[in-house]
């Protein structure tokens, strides 16, 4: 079988080598608040890889289950295994809570996110490499597991180096940061990626539902198409950085869009291998009647440490032999460990404006301009291949494109990063964008946006029919206006309608014609009316009192758009008698 597809990992001198190349690459990964200093990870090595820049990676680049698909679809018939918490590599169909929260998870984001066509298998297959399917569904019936299941400690040593972000809210560490939960999320990404899944009010990351739509909505970020290929590898690496990580991932969805079946909870079979060599171990917590690595079930004897040889072997074998002494002393290690030389990261003092411009936006619409922002030494020279990570804080409903509040895309050989256009929501204001550096603790560099409310430039009348009654009785036609910006359709636009009393006195008229409020009272200024998505407005019936004459209706818009109505109230015309016929003869 191909070696890059995450082959199981042997005992021996084969497992010391594979482990060290994933130690490596474990090393080198680049997660939010990692002091990795900008190393090079496996995503780099994709085609355009600031086209792939994201957020570092859901997991820490944490440890994975390595174990492969069996040869046969899943879809015939449940396969036979061990029972509830036991270990084996075959696998026997998805329990049925994590398969219901893949399912809600890839239906939401058909919703929310149609353009990313994220598959449930997709989930199905990193669920799987993650946690095993959530410890083959040991969840309680709202879709929380049983016990946290945690990843190791990422303290550097062996592993990425990110300390505690979150004081141990998560994964009760408040030393080092942990991956957490079925689908493995580091807390500083559940941080602002945490979804609620199952609609209960909390973001949690140990519930399936709340984990599968948070990968989900992570997996869709920077507009990925997951359809296409290259969208596709983009998102697997971004949730871990590694090219055995995204083969392996590969091969699970391949399987499972083959066809699944569903399994009770807690039946499903546990994974037996990991990338770092913990054949069954963590992510933790150990099941009932299963013994983790390194440990011994009480009662048992410990394991006998193997012999260790005395001295250098034969070719061959044979026995030891006895060293001769060395001829000349050996040399003296050296004083103080080799320097690594800096790296990109190492060599950043601060970030400076890239000629971002003015920020501005109407609520709803999206910004023209992108933030750019320059990475700099202290000399003031560029500096590239650094990531560069904004985030938009504070109490606002702007997104940048795609929904999320943070983006992290690496300097280009400008030393530039640019981040994804914003998309103003509906609170007006100001908003504020902080672009930080990942892996220095550096002052950020904050922008301001403003989003203002939207507007209209123009007010047309949709109809050209006189308004005209009799006094005391009402109008037989509604007035309808159709406002526009730029000539495009102004929707929710703020609008204000008033019968003034005259062209030069915009005041409310106390005389002729008038509104009704909900109560039937008399009321000559409407406010809080609002365009249509067509950018129509439809004004309340209006009425005529007994004052005859010429009225006039103003309606105003945000944006200084406004249009004058002409009303008339006049009595009806009567037809004068006809002459008397002249008396016959």
């Amino acid at each position: 079988m191909a070696a890059q597809f995450g082959r199981r990992l042997r005992k021996g001198a084969a497992t010391t080598a594979v482990a060290a190349v994933a130690v490596a690459a474990l090393s080198a990964s680049q997660a939010p608040g990692v002091n990795d200093h900008g190393r090079q990870t496996a995503a780099d090595a994709l085609p355009s890889p600031e086209a792939s820049a994201s957020h570092g990676s859901a997991t820490g680049n944490s440890p994975y289950y390595t174990d492969l698909p069996p040869l046969k679809s899943p879809n015939p018939s449940p396969t036979t295994g061990p029972g509830p918490g036991g270990t084996g590599t075959t696998e026997a169909g998805i329990p049925a809570t994590v398969l219901d929260a893949y399912k809600k998870a890839e239906a939401a984001l058909r919703e929310a996110k149609p353009g990313c066509n994220l598959p449930w298998q997709l989930l199905a297959a990193i669920g799987r490499v993650e946690s095993g399917q959530a410890r083959g569904g040991r969840v309680d019936a709202g879709g929380t597991t049983i016990k946290k299941i945690l990843g190791p400690e990422l303290d550097g040593n062996g592993f990425a180096l990110i300390k505690d972000t979150d004081d141990g809210a998560y994964d009760g560490n408040s030393k080092y940061d942990q991956a957490v939960g079925p689908m493995q999320f580091i807390p500083s990404t559940w941080a602002w990626a945490g979804r609620d899944g199952n609609a209960d009010g909390k973001k949690d990351p140990n519930n399936v539902y709340d984990a599968a739509l948070a990968a989900g909505h992570y997996l869709c970020r920077n507009d990925w198409d997951l359809s296409q290929q290259g969208d596709l590898d983009r998102a697997i690496l971004s949730y871990n950085n590694s090219r055995d990580y995204l083969n392996l991932v590969m091969r699970w969805l391949e399987y499972y869009r083959k066809g699944t079946h569903e399994v009770p909870d807690g039946t499903g079979t546990l994974p037996g291998n990991r990338s770092d060599d913990g054949a069954g171990a963590s992510p933790t917590p150990t099941t009932p009647g299963v013994t983790a690595p390194g440990t011994t079930t009480p009662g048992s004897p410990a394991p006998k440490p193997s012999p260790k040889p005395e001295g250098p072997q034969k070719p061959g074998g044979g026995g030891a032999t006895t060293p001769k002494p060395p001829t000349t002393p050996p040399a003296e290690p050296p004083s103080t460990p080799p320097t690594a030389p800096p790296t990109p990261t190492d060599t950043v003092d601060h970030l400076e404006d890239a000629g971002t411009g003015k920020l501005t936006a109407m609520a709803g619409d999206a910004f023209d301009r992108r933030i750019s922002t320059r990475a700099e030494t202290e000399a003031g020279k560029a500096v590239a291949k650094v990531r560069v990570r904004f985030t938009i804080v504070g109490d606002t409903d702007t997104t940048f494109t795609g929904g999320e509040s943070v983006a992290t895309v690496a300097t280009n050989s400008s030393g530039v990063a640019v981040a994804p256009a914003l998309d103003a929501g509906e609170k007006t204001g100001t908003v504020t964008v902080r672009a930080t550096v990942v892996g220095r603790a550096l002052p950020g560099l904050d922008y301001k946006a403003t989003v203002t409310e939207r507007a209209a430039d123009a007010l047309v009348r949709t109809g050209d029919a006189a308004l005209a009654c009799a006094p005391g009785g009402e109008f037989a036609d509604r007035v309808e206006v159709k406002a526009t910006y730029k000539g495009a359709v102004a929707d929710g636009v703020a609008a204000t309608a008033t019968l003034i009393k005259s062209a030069d006195d915009p005041t409310a008229n106390a005389k002729g014609p008038y509104f009704k409020d909900a109560d039937g009272k008399t009321v000559r200024t409407l406010t809080g009316l609002k365009t249509d998505a067509k950018g129509l407005l439809k004004l309340p019936e209006l009425y005529a009192d007994d004052t005859t004459g010429t009225f006039l209706l103003r309606i105003t818009t945000a944006g200084g758009a406004t249009l004058t109505v002409e009303l008339t109230v006049a009595a009806a015309e009567t037809s004068s008698p006809s002459p008397s016929a002249s008396p016959s003869a």
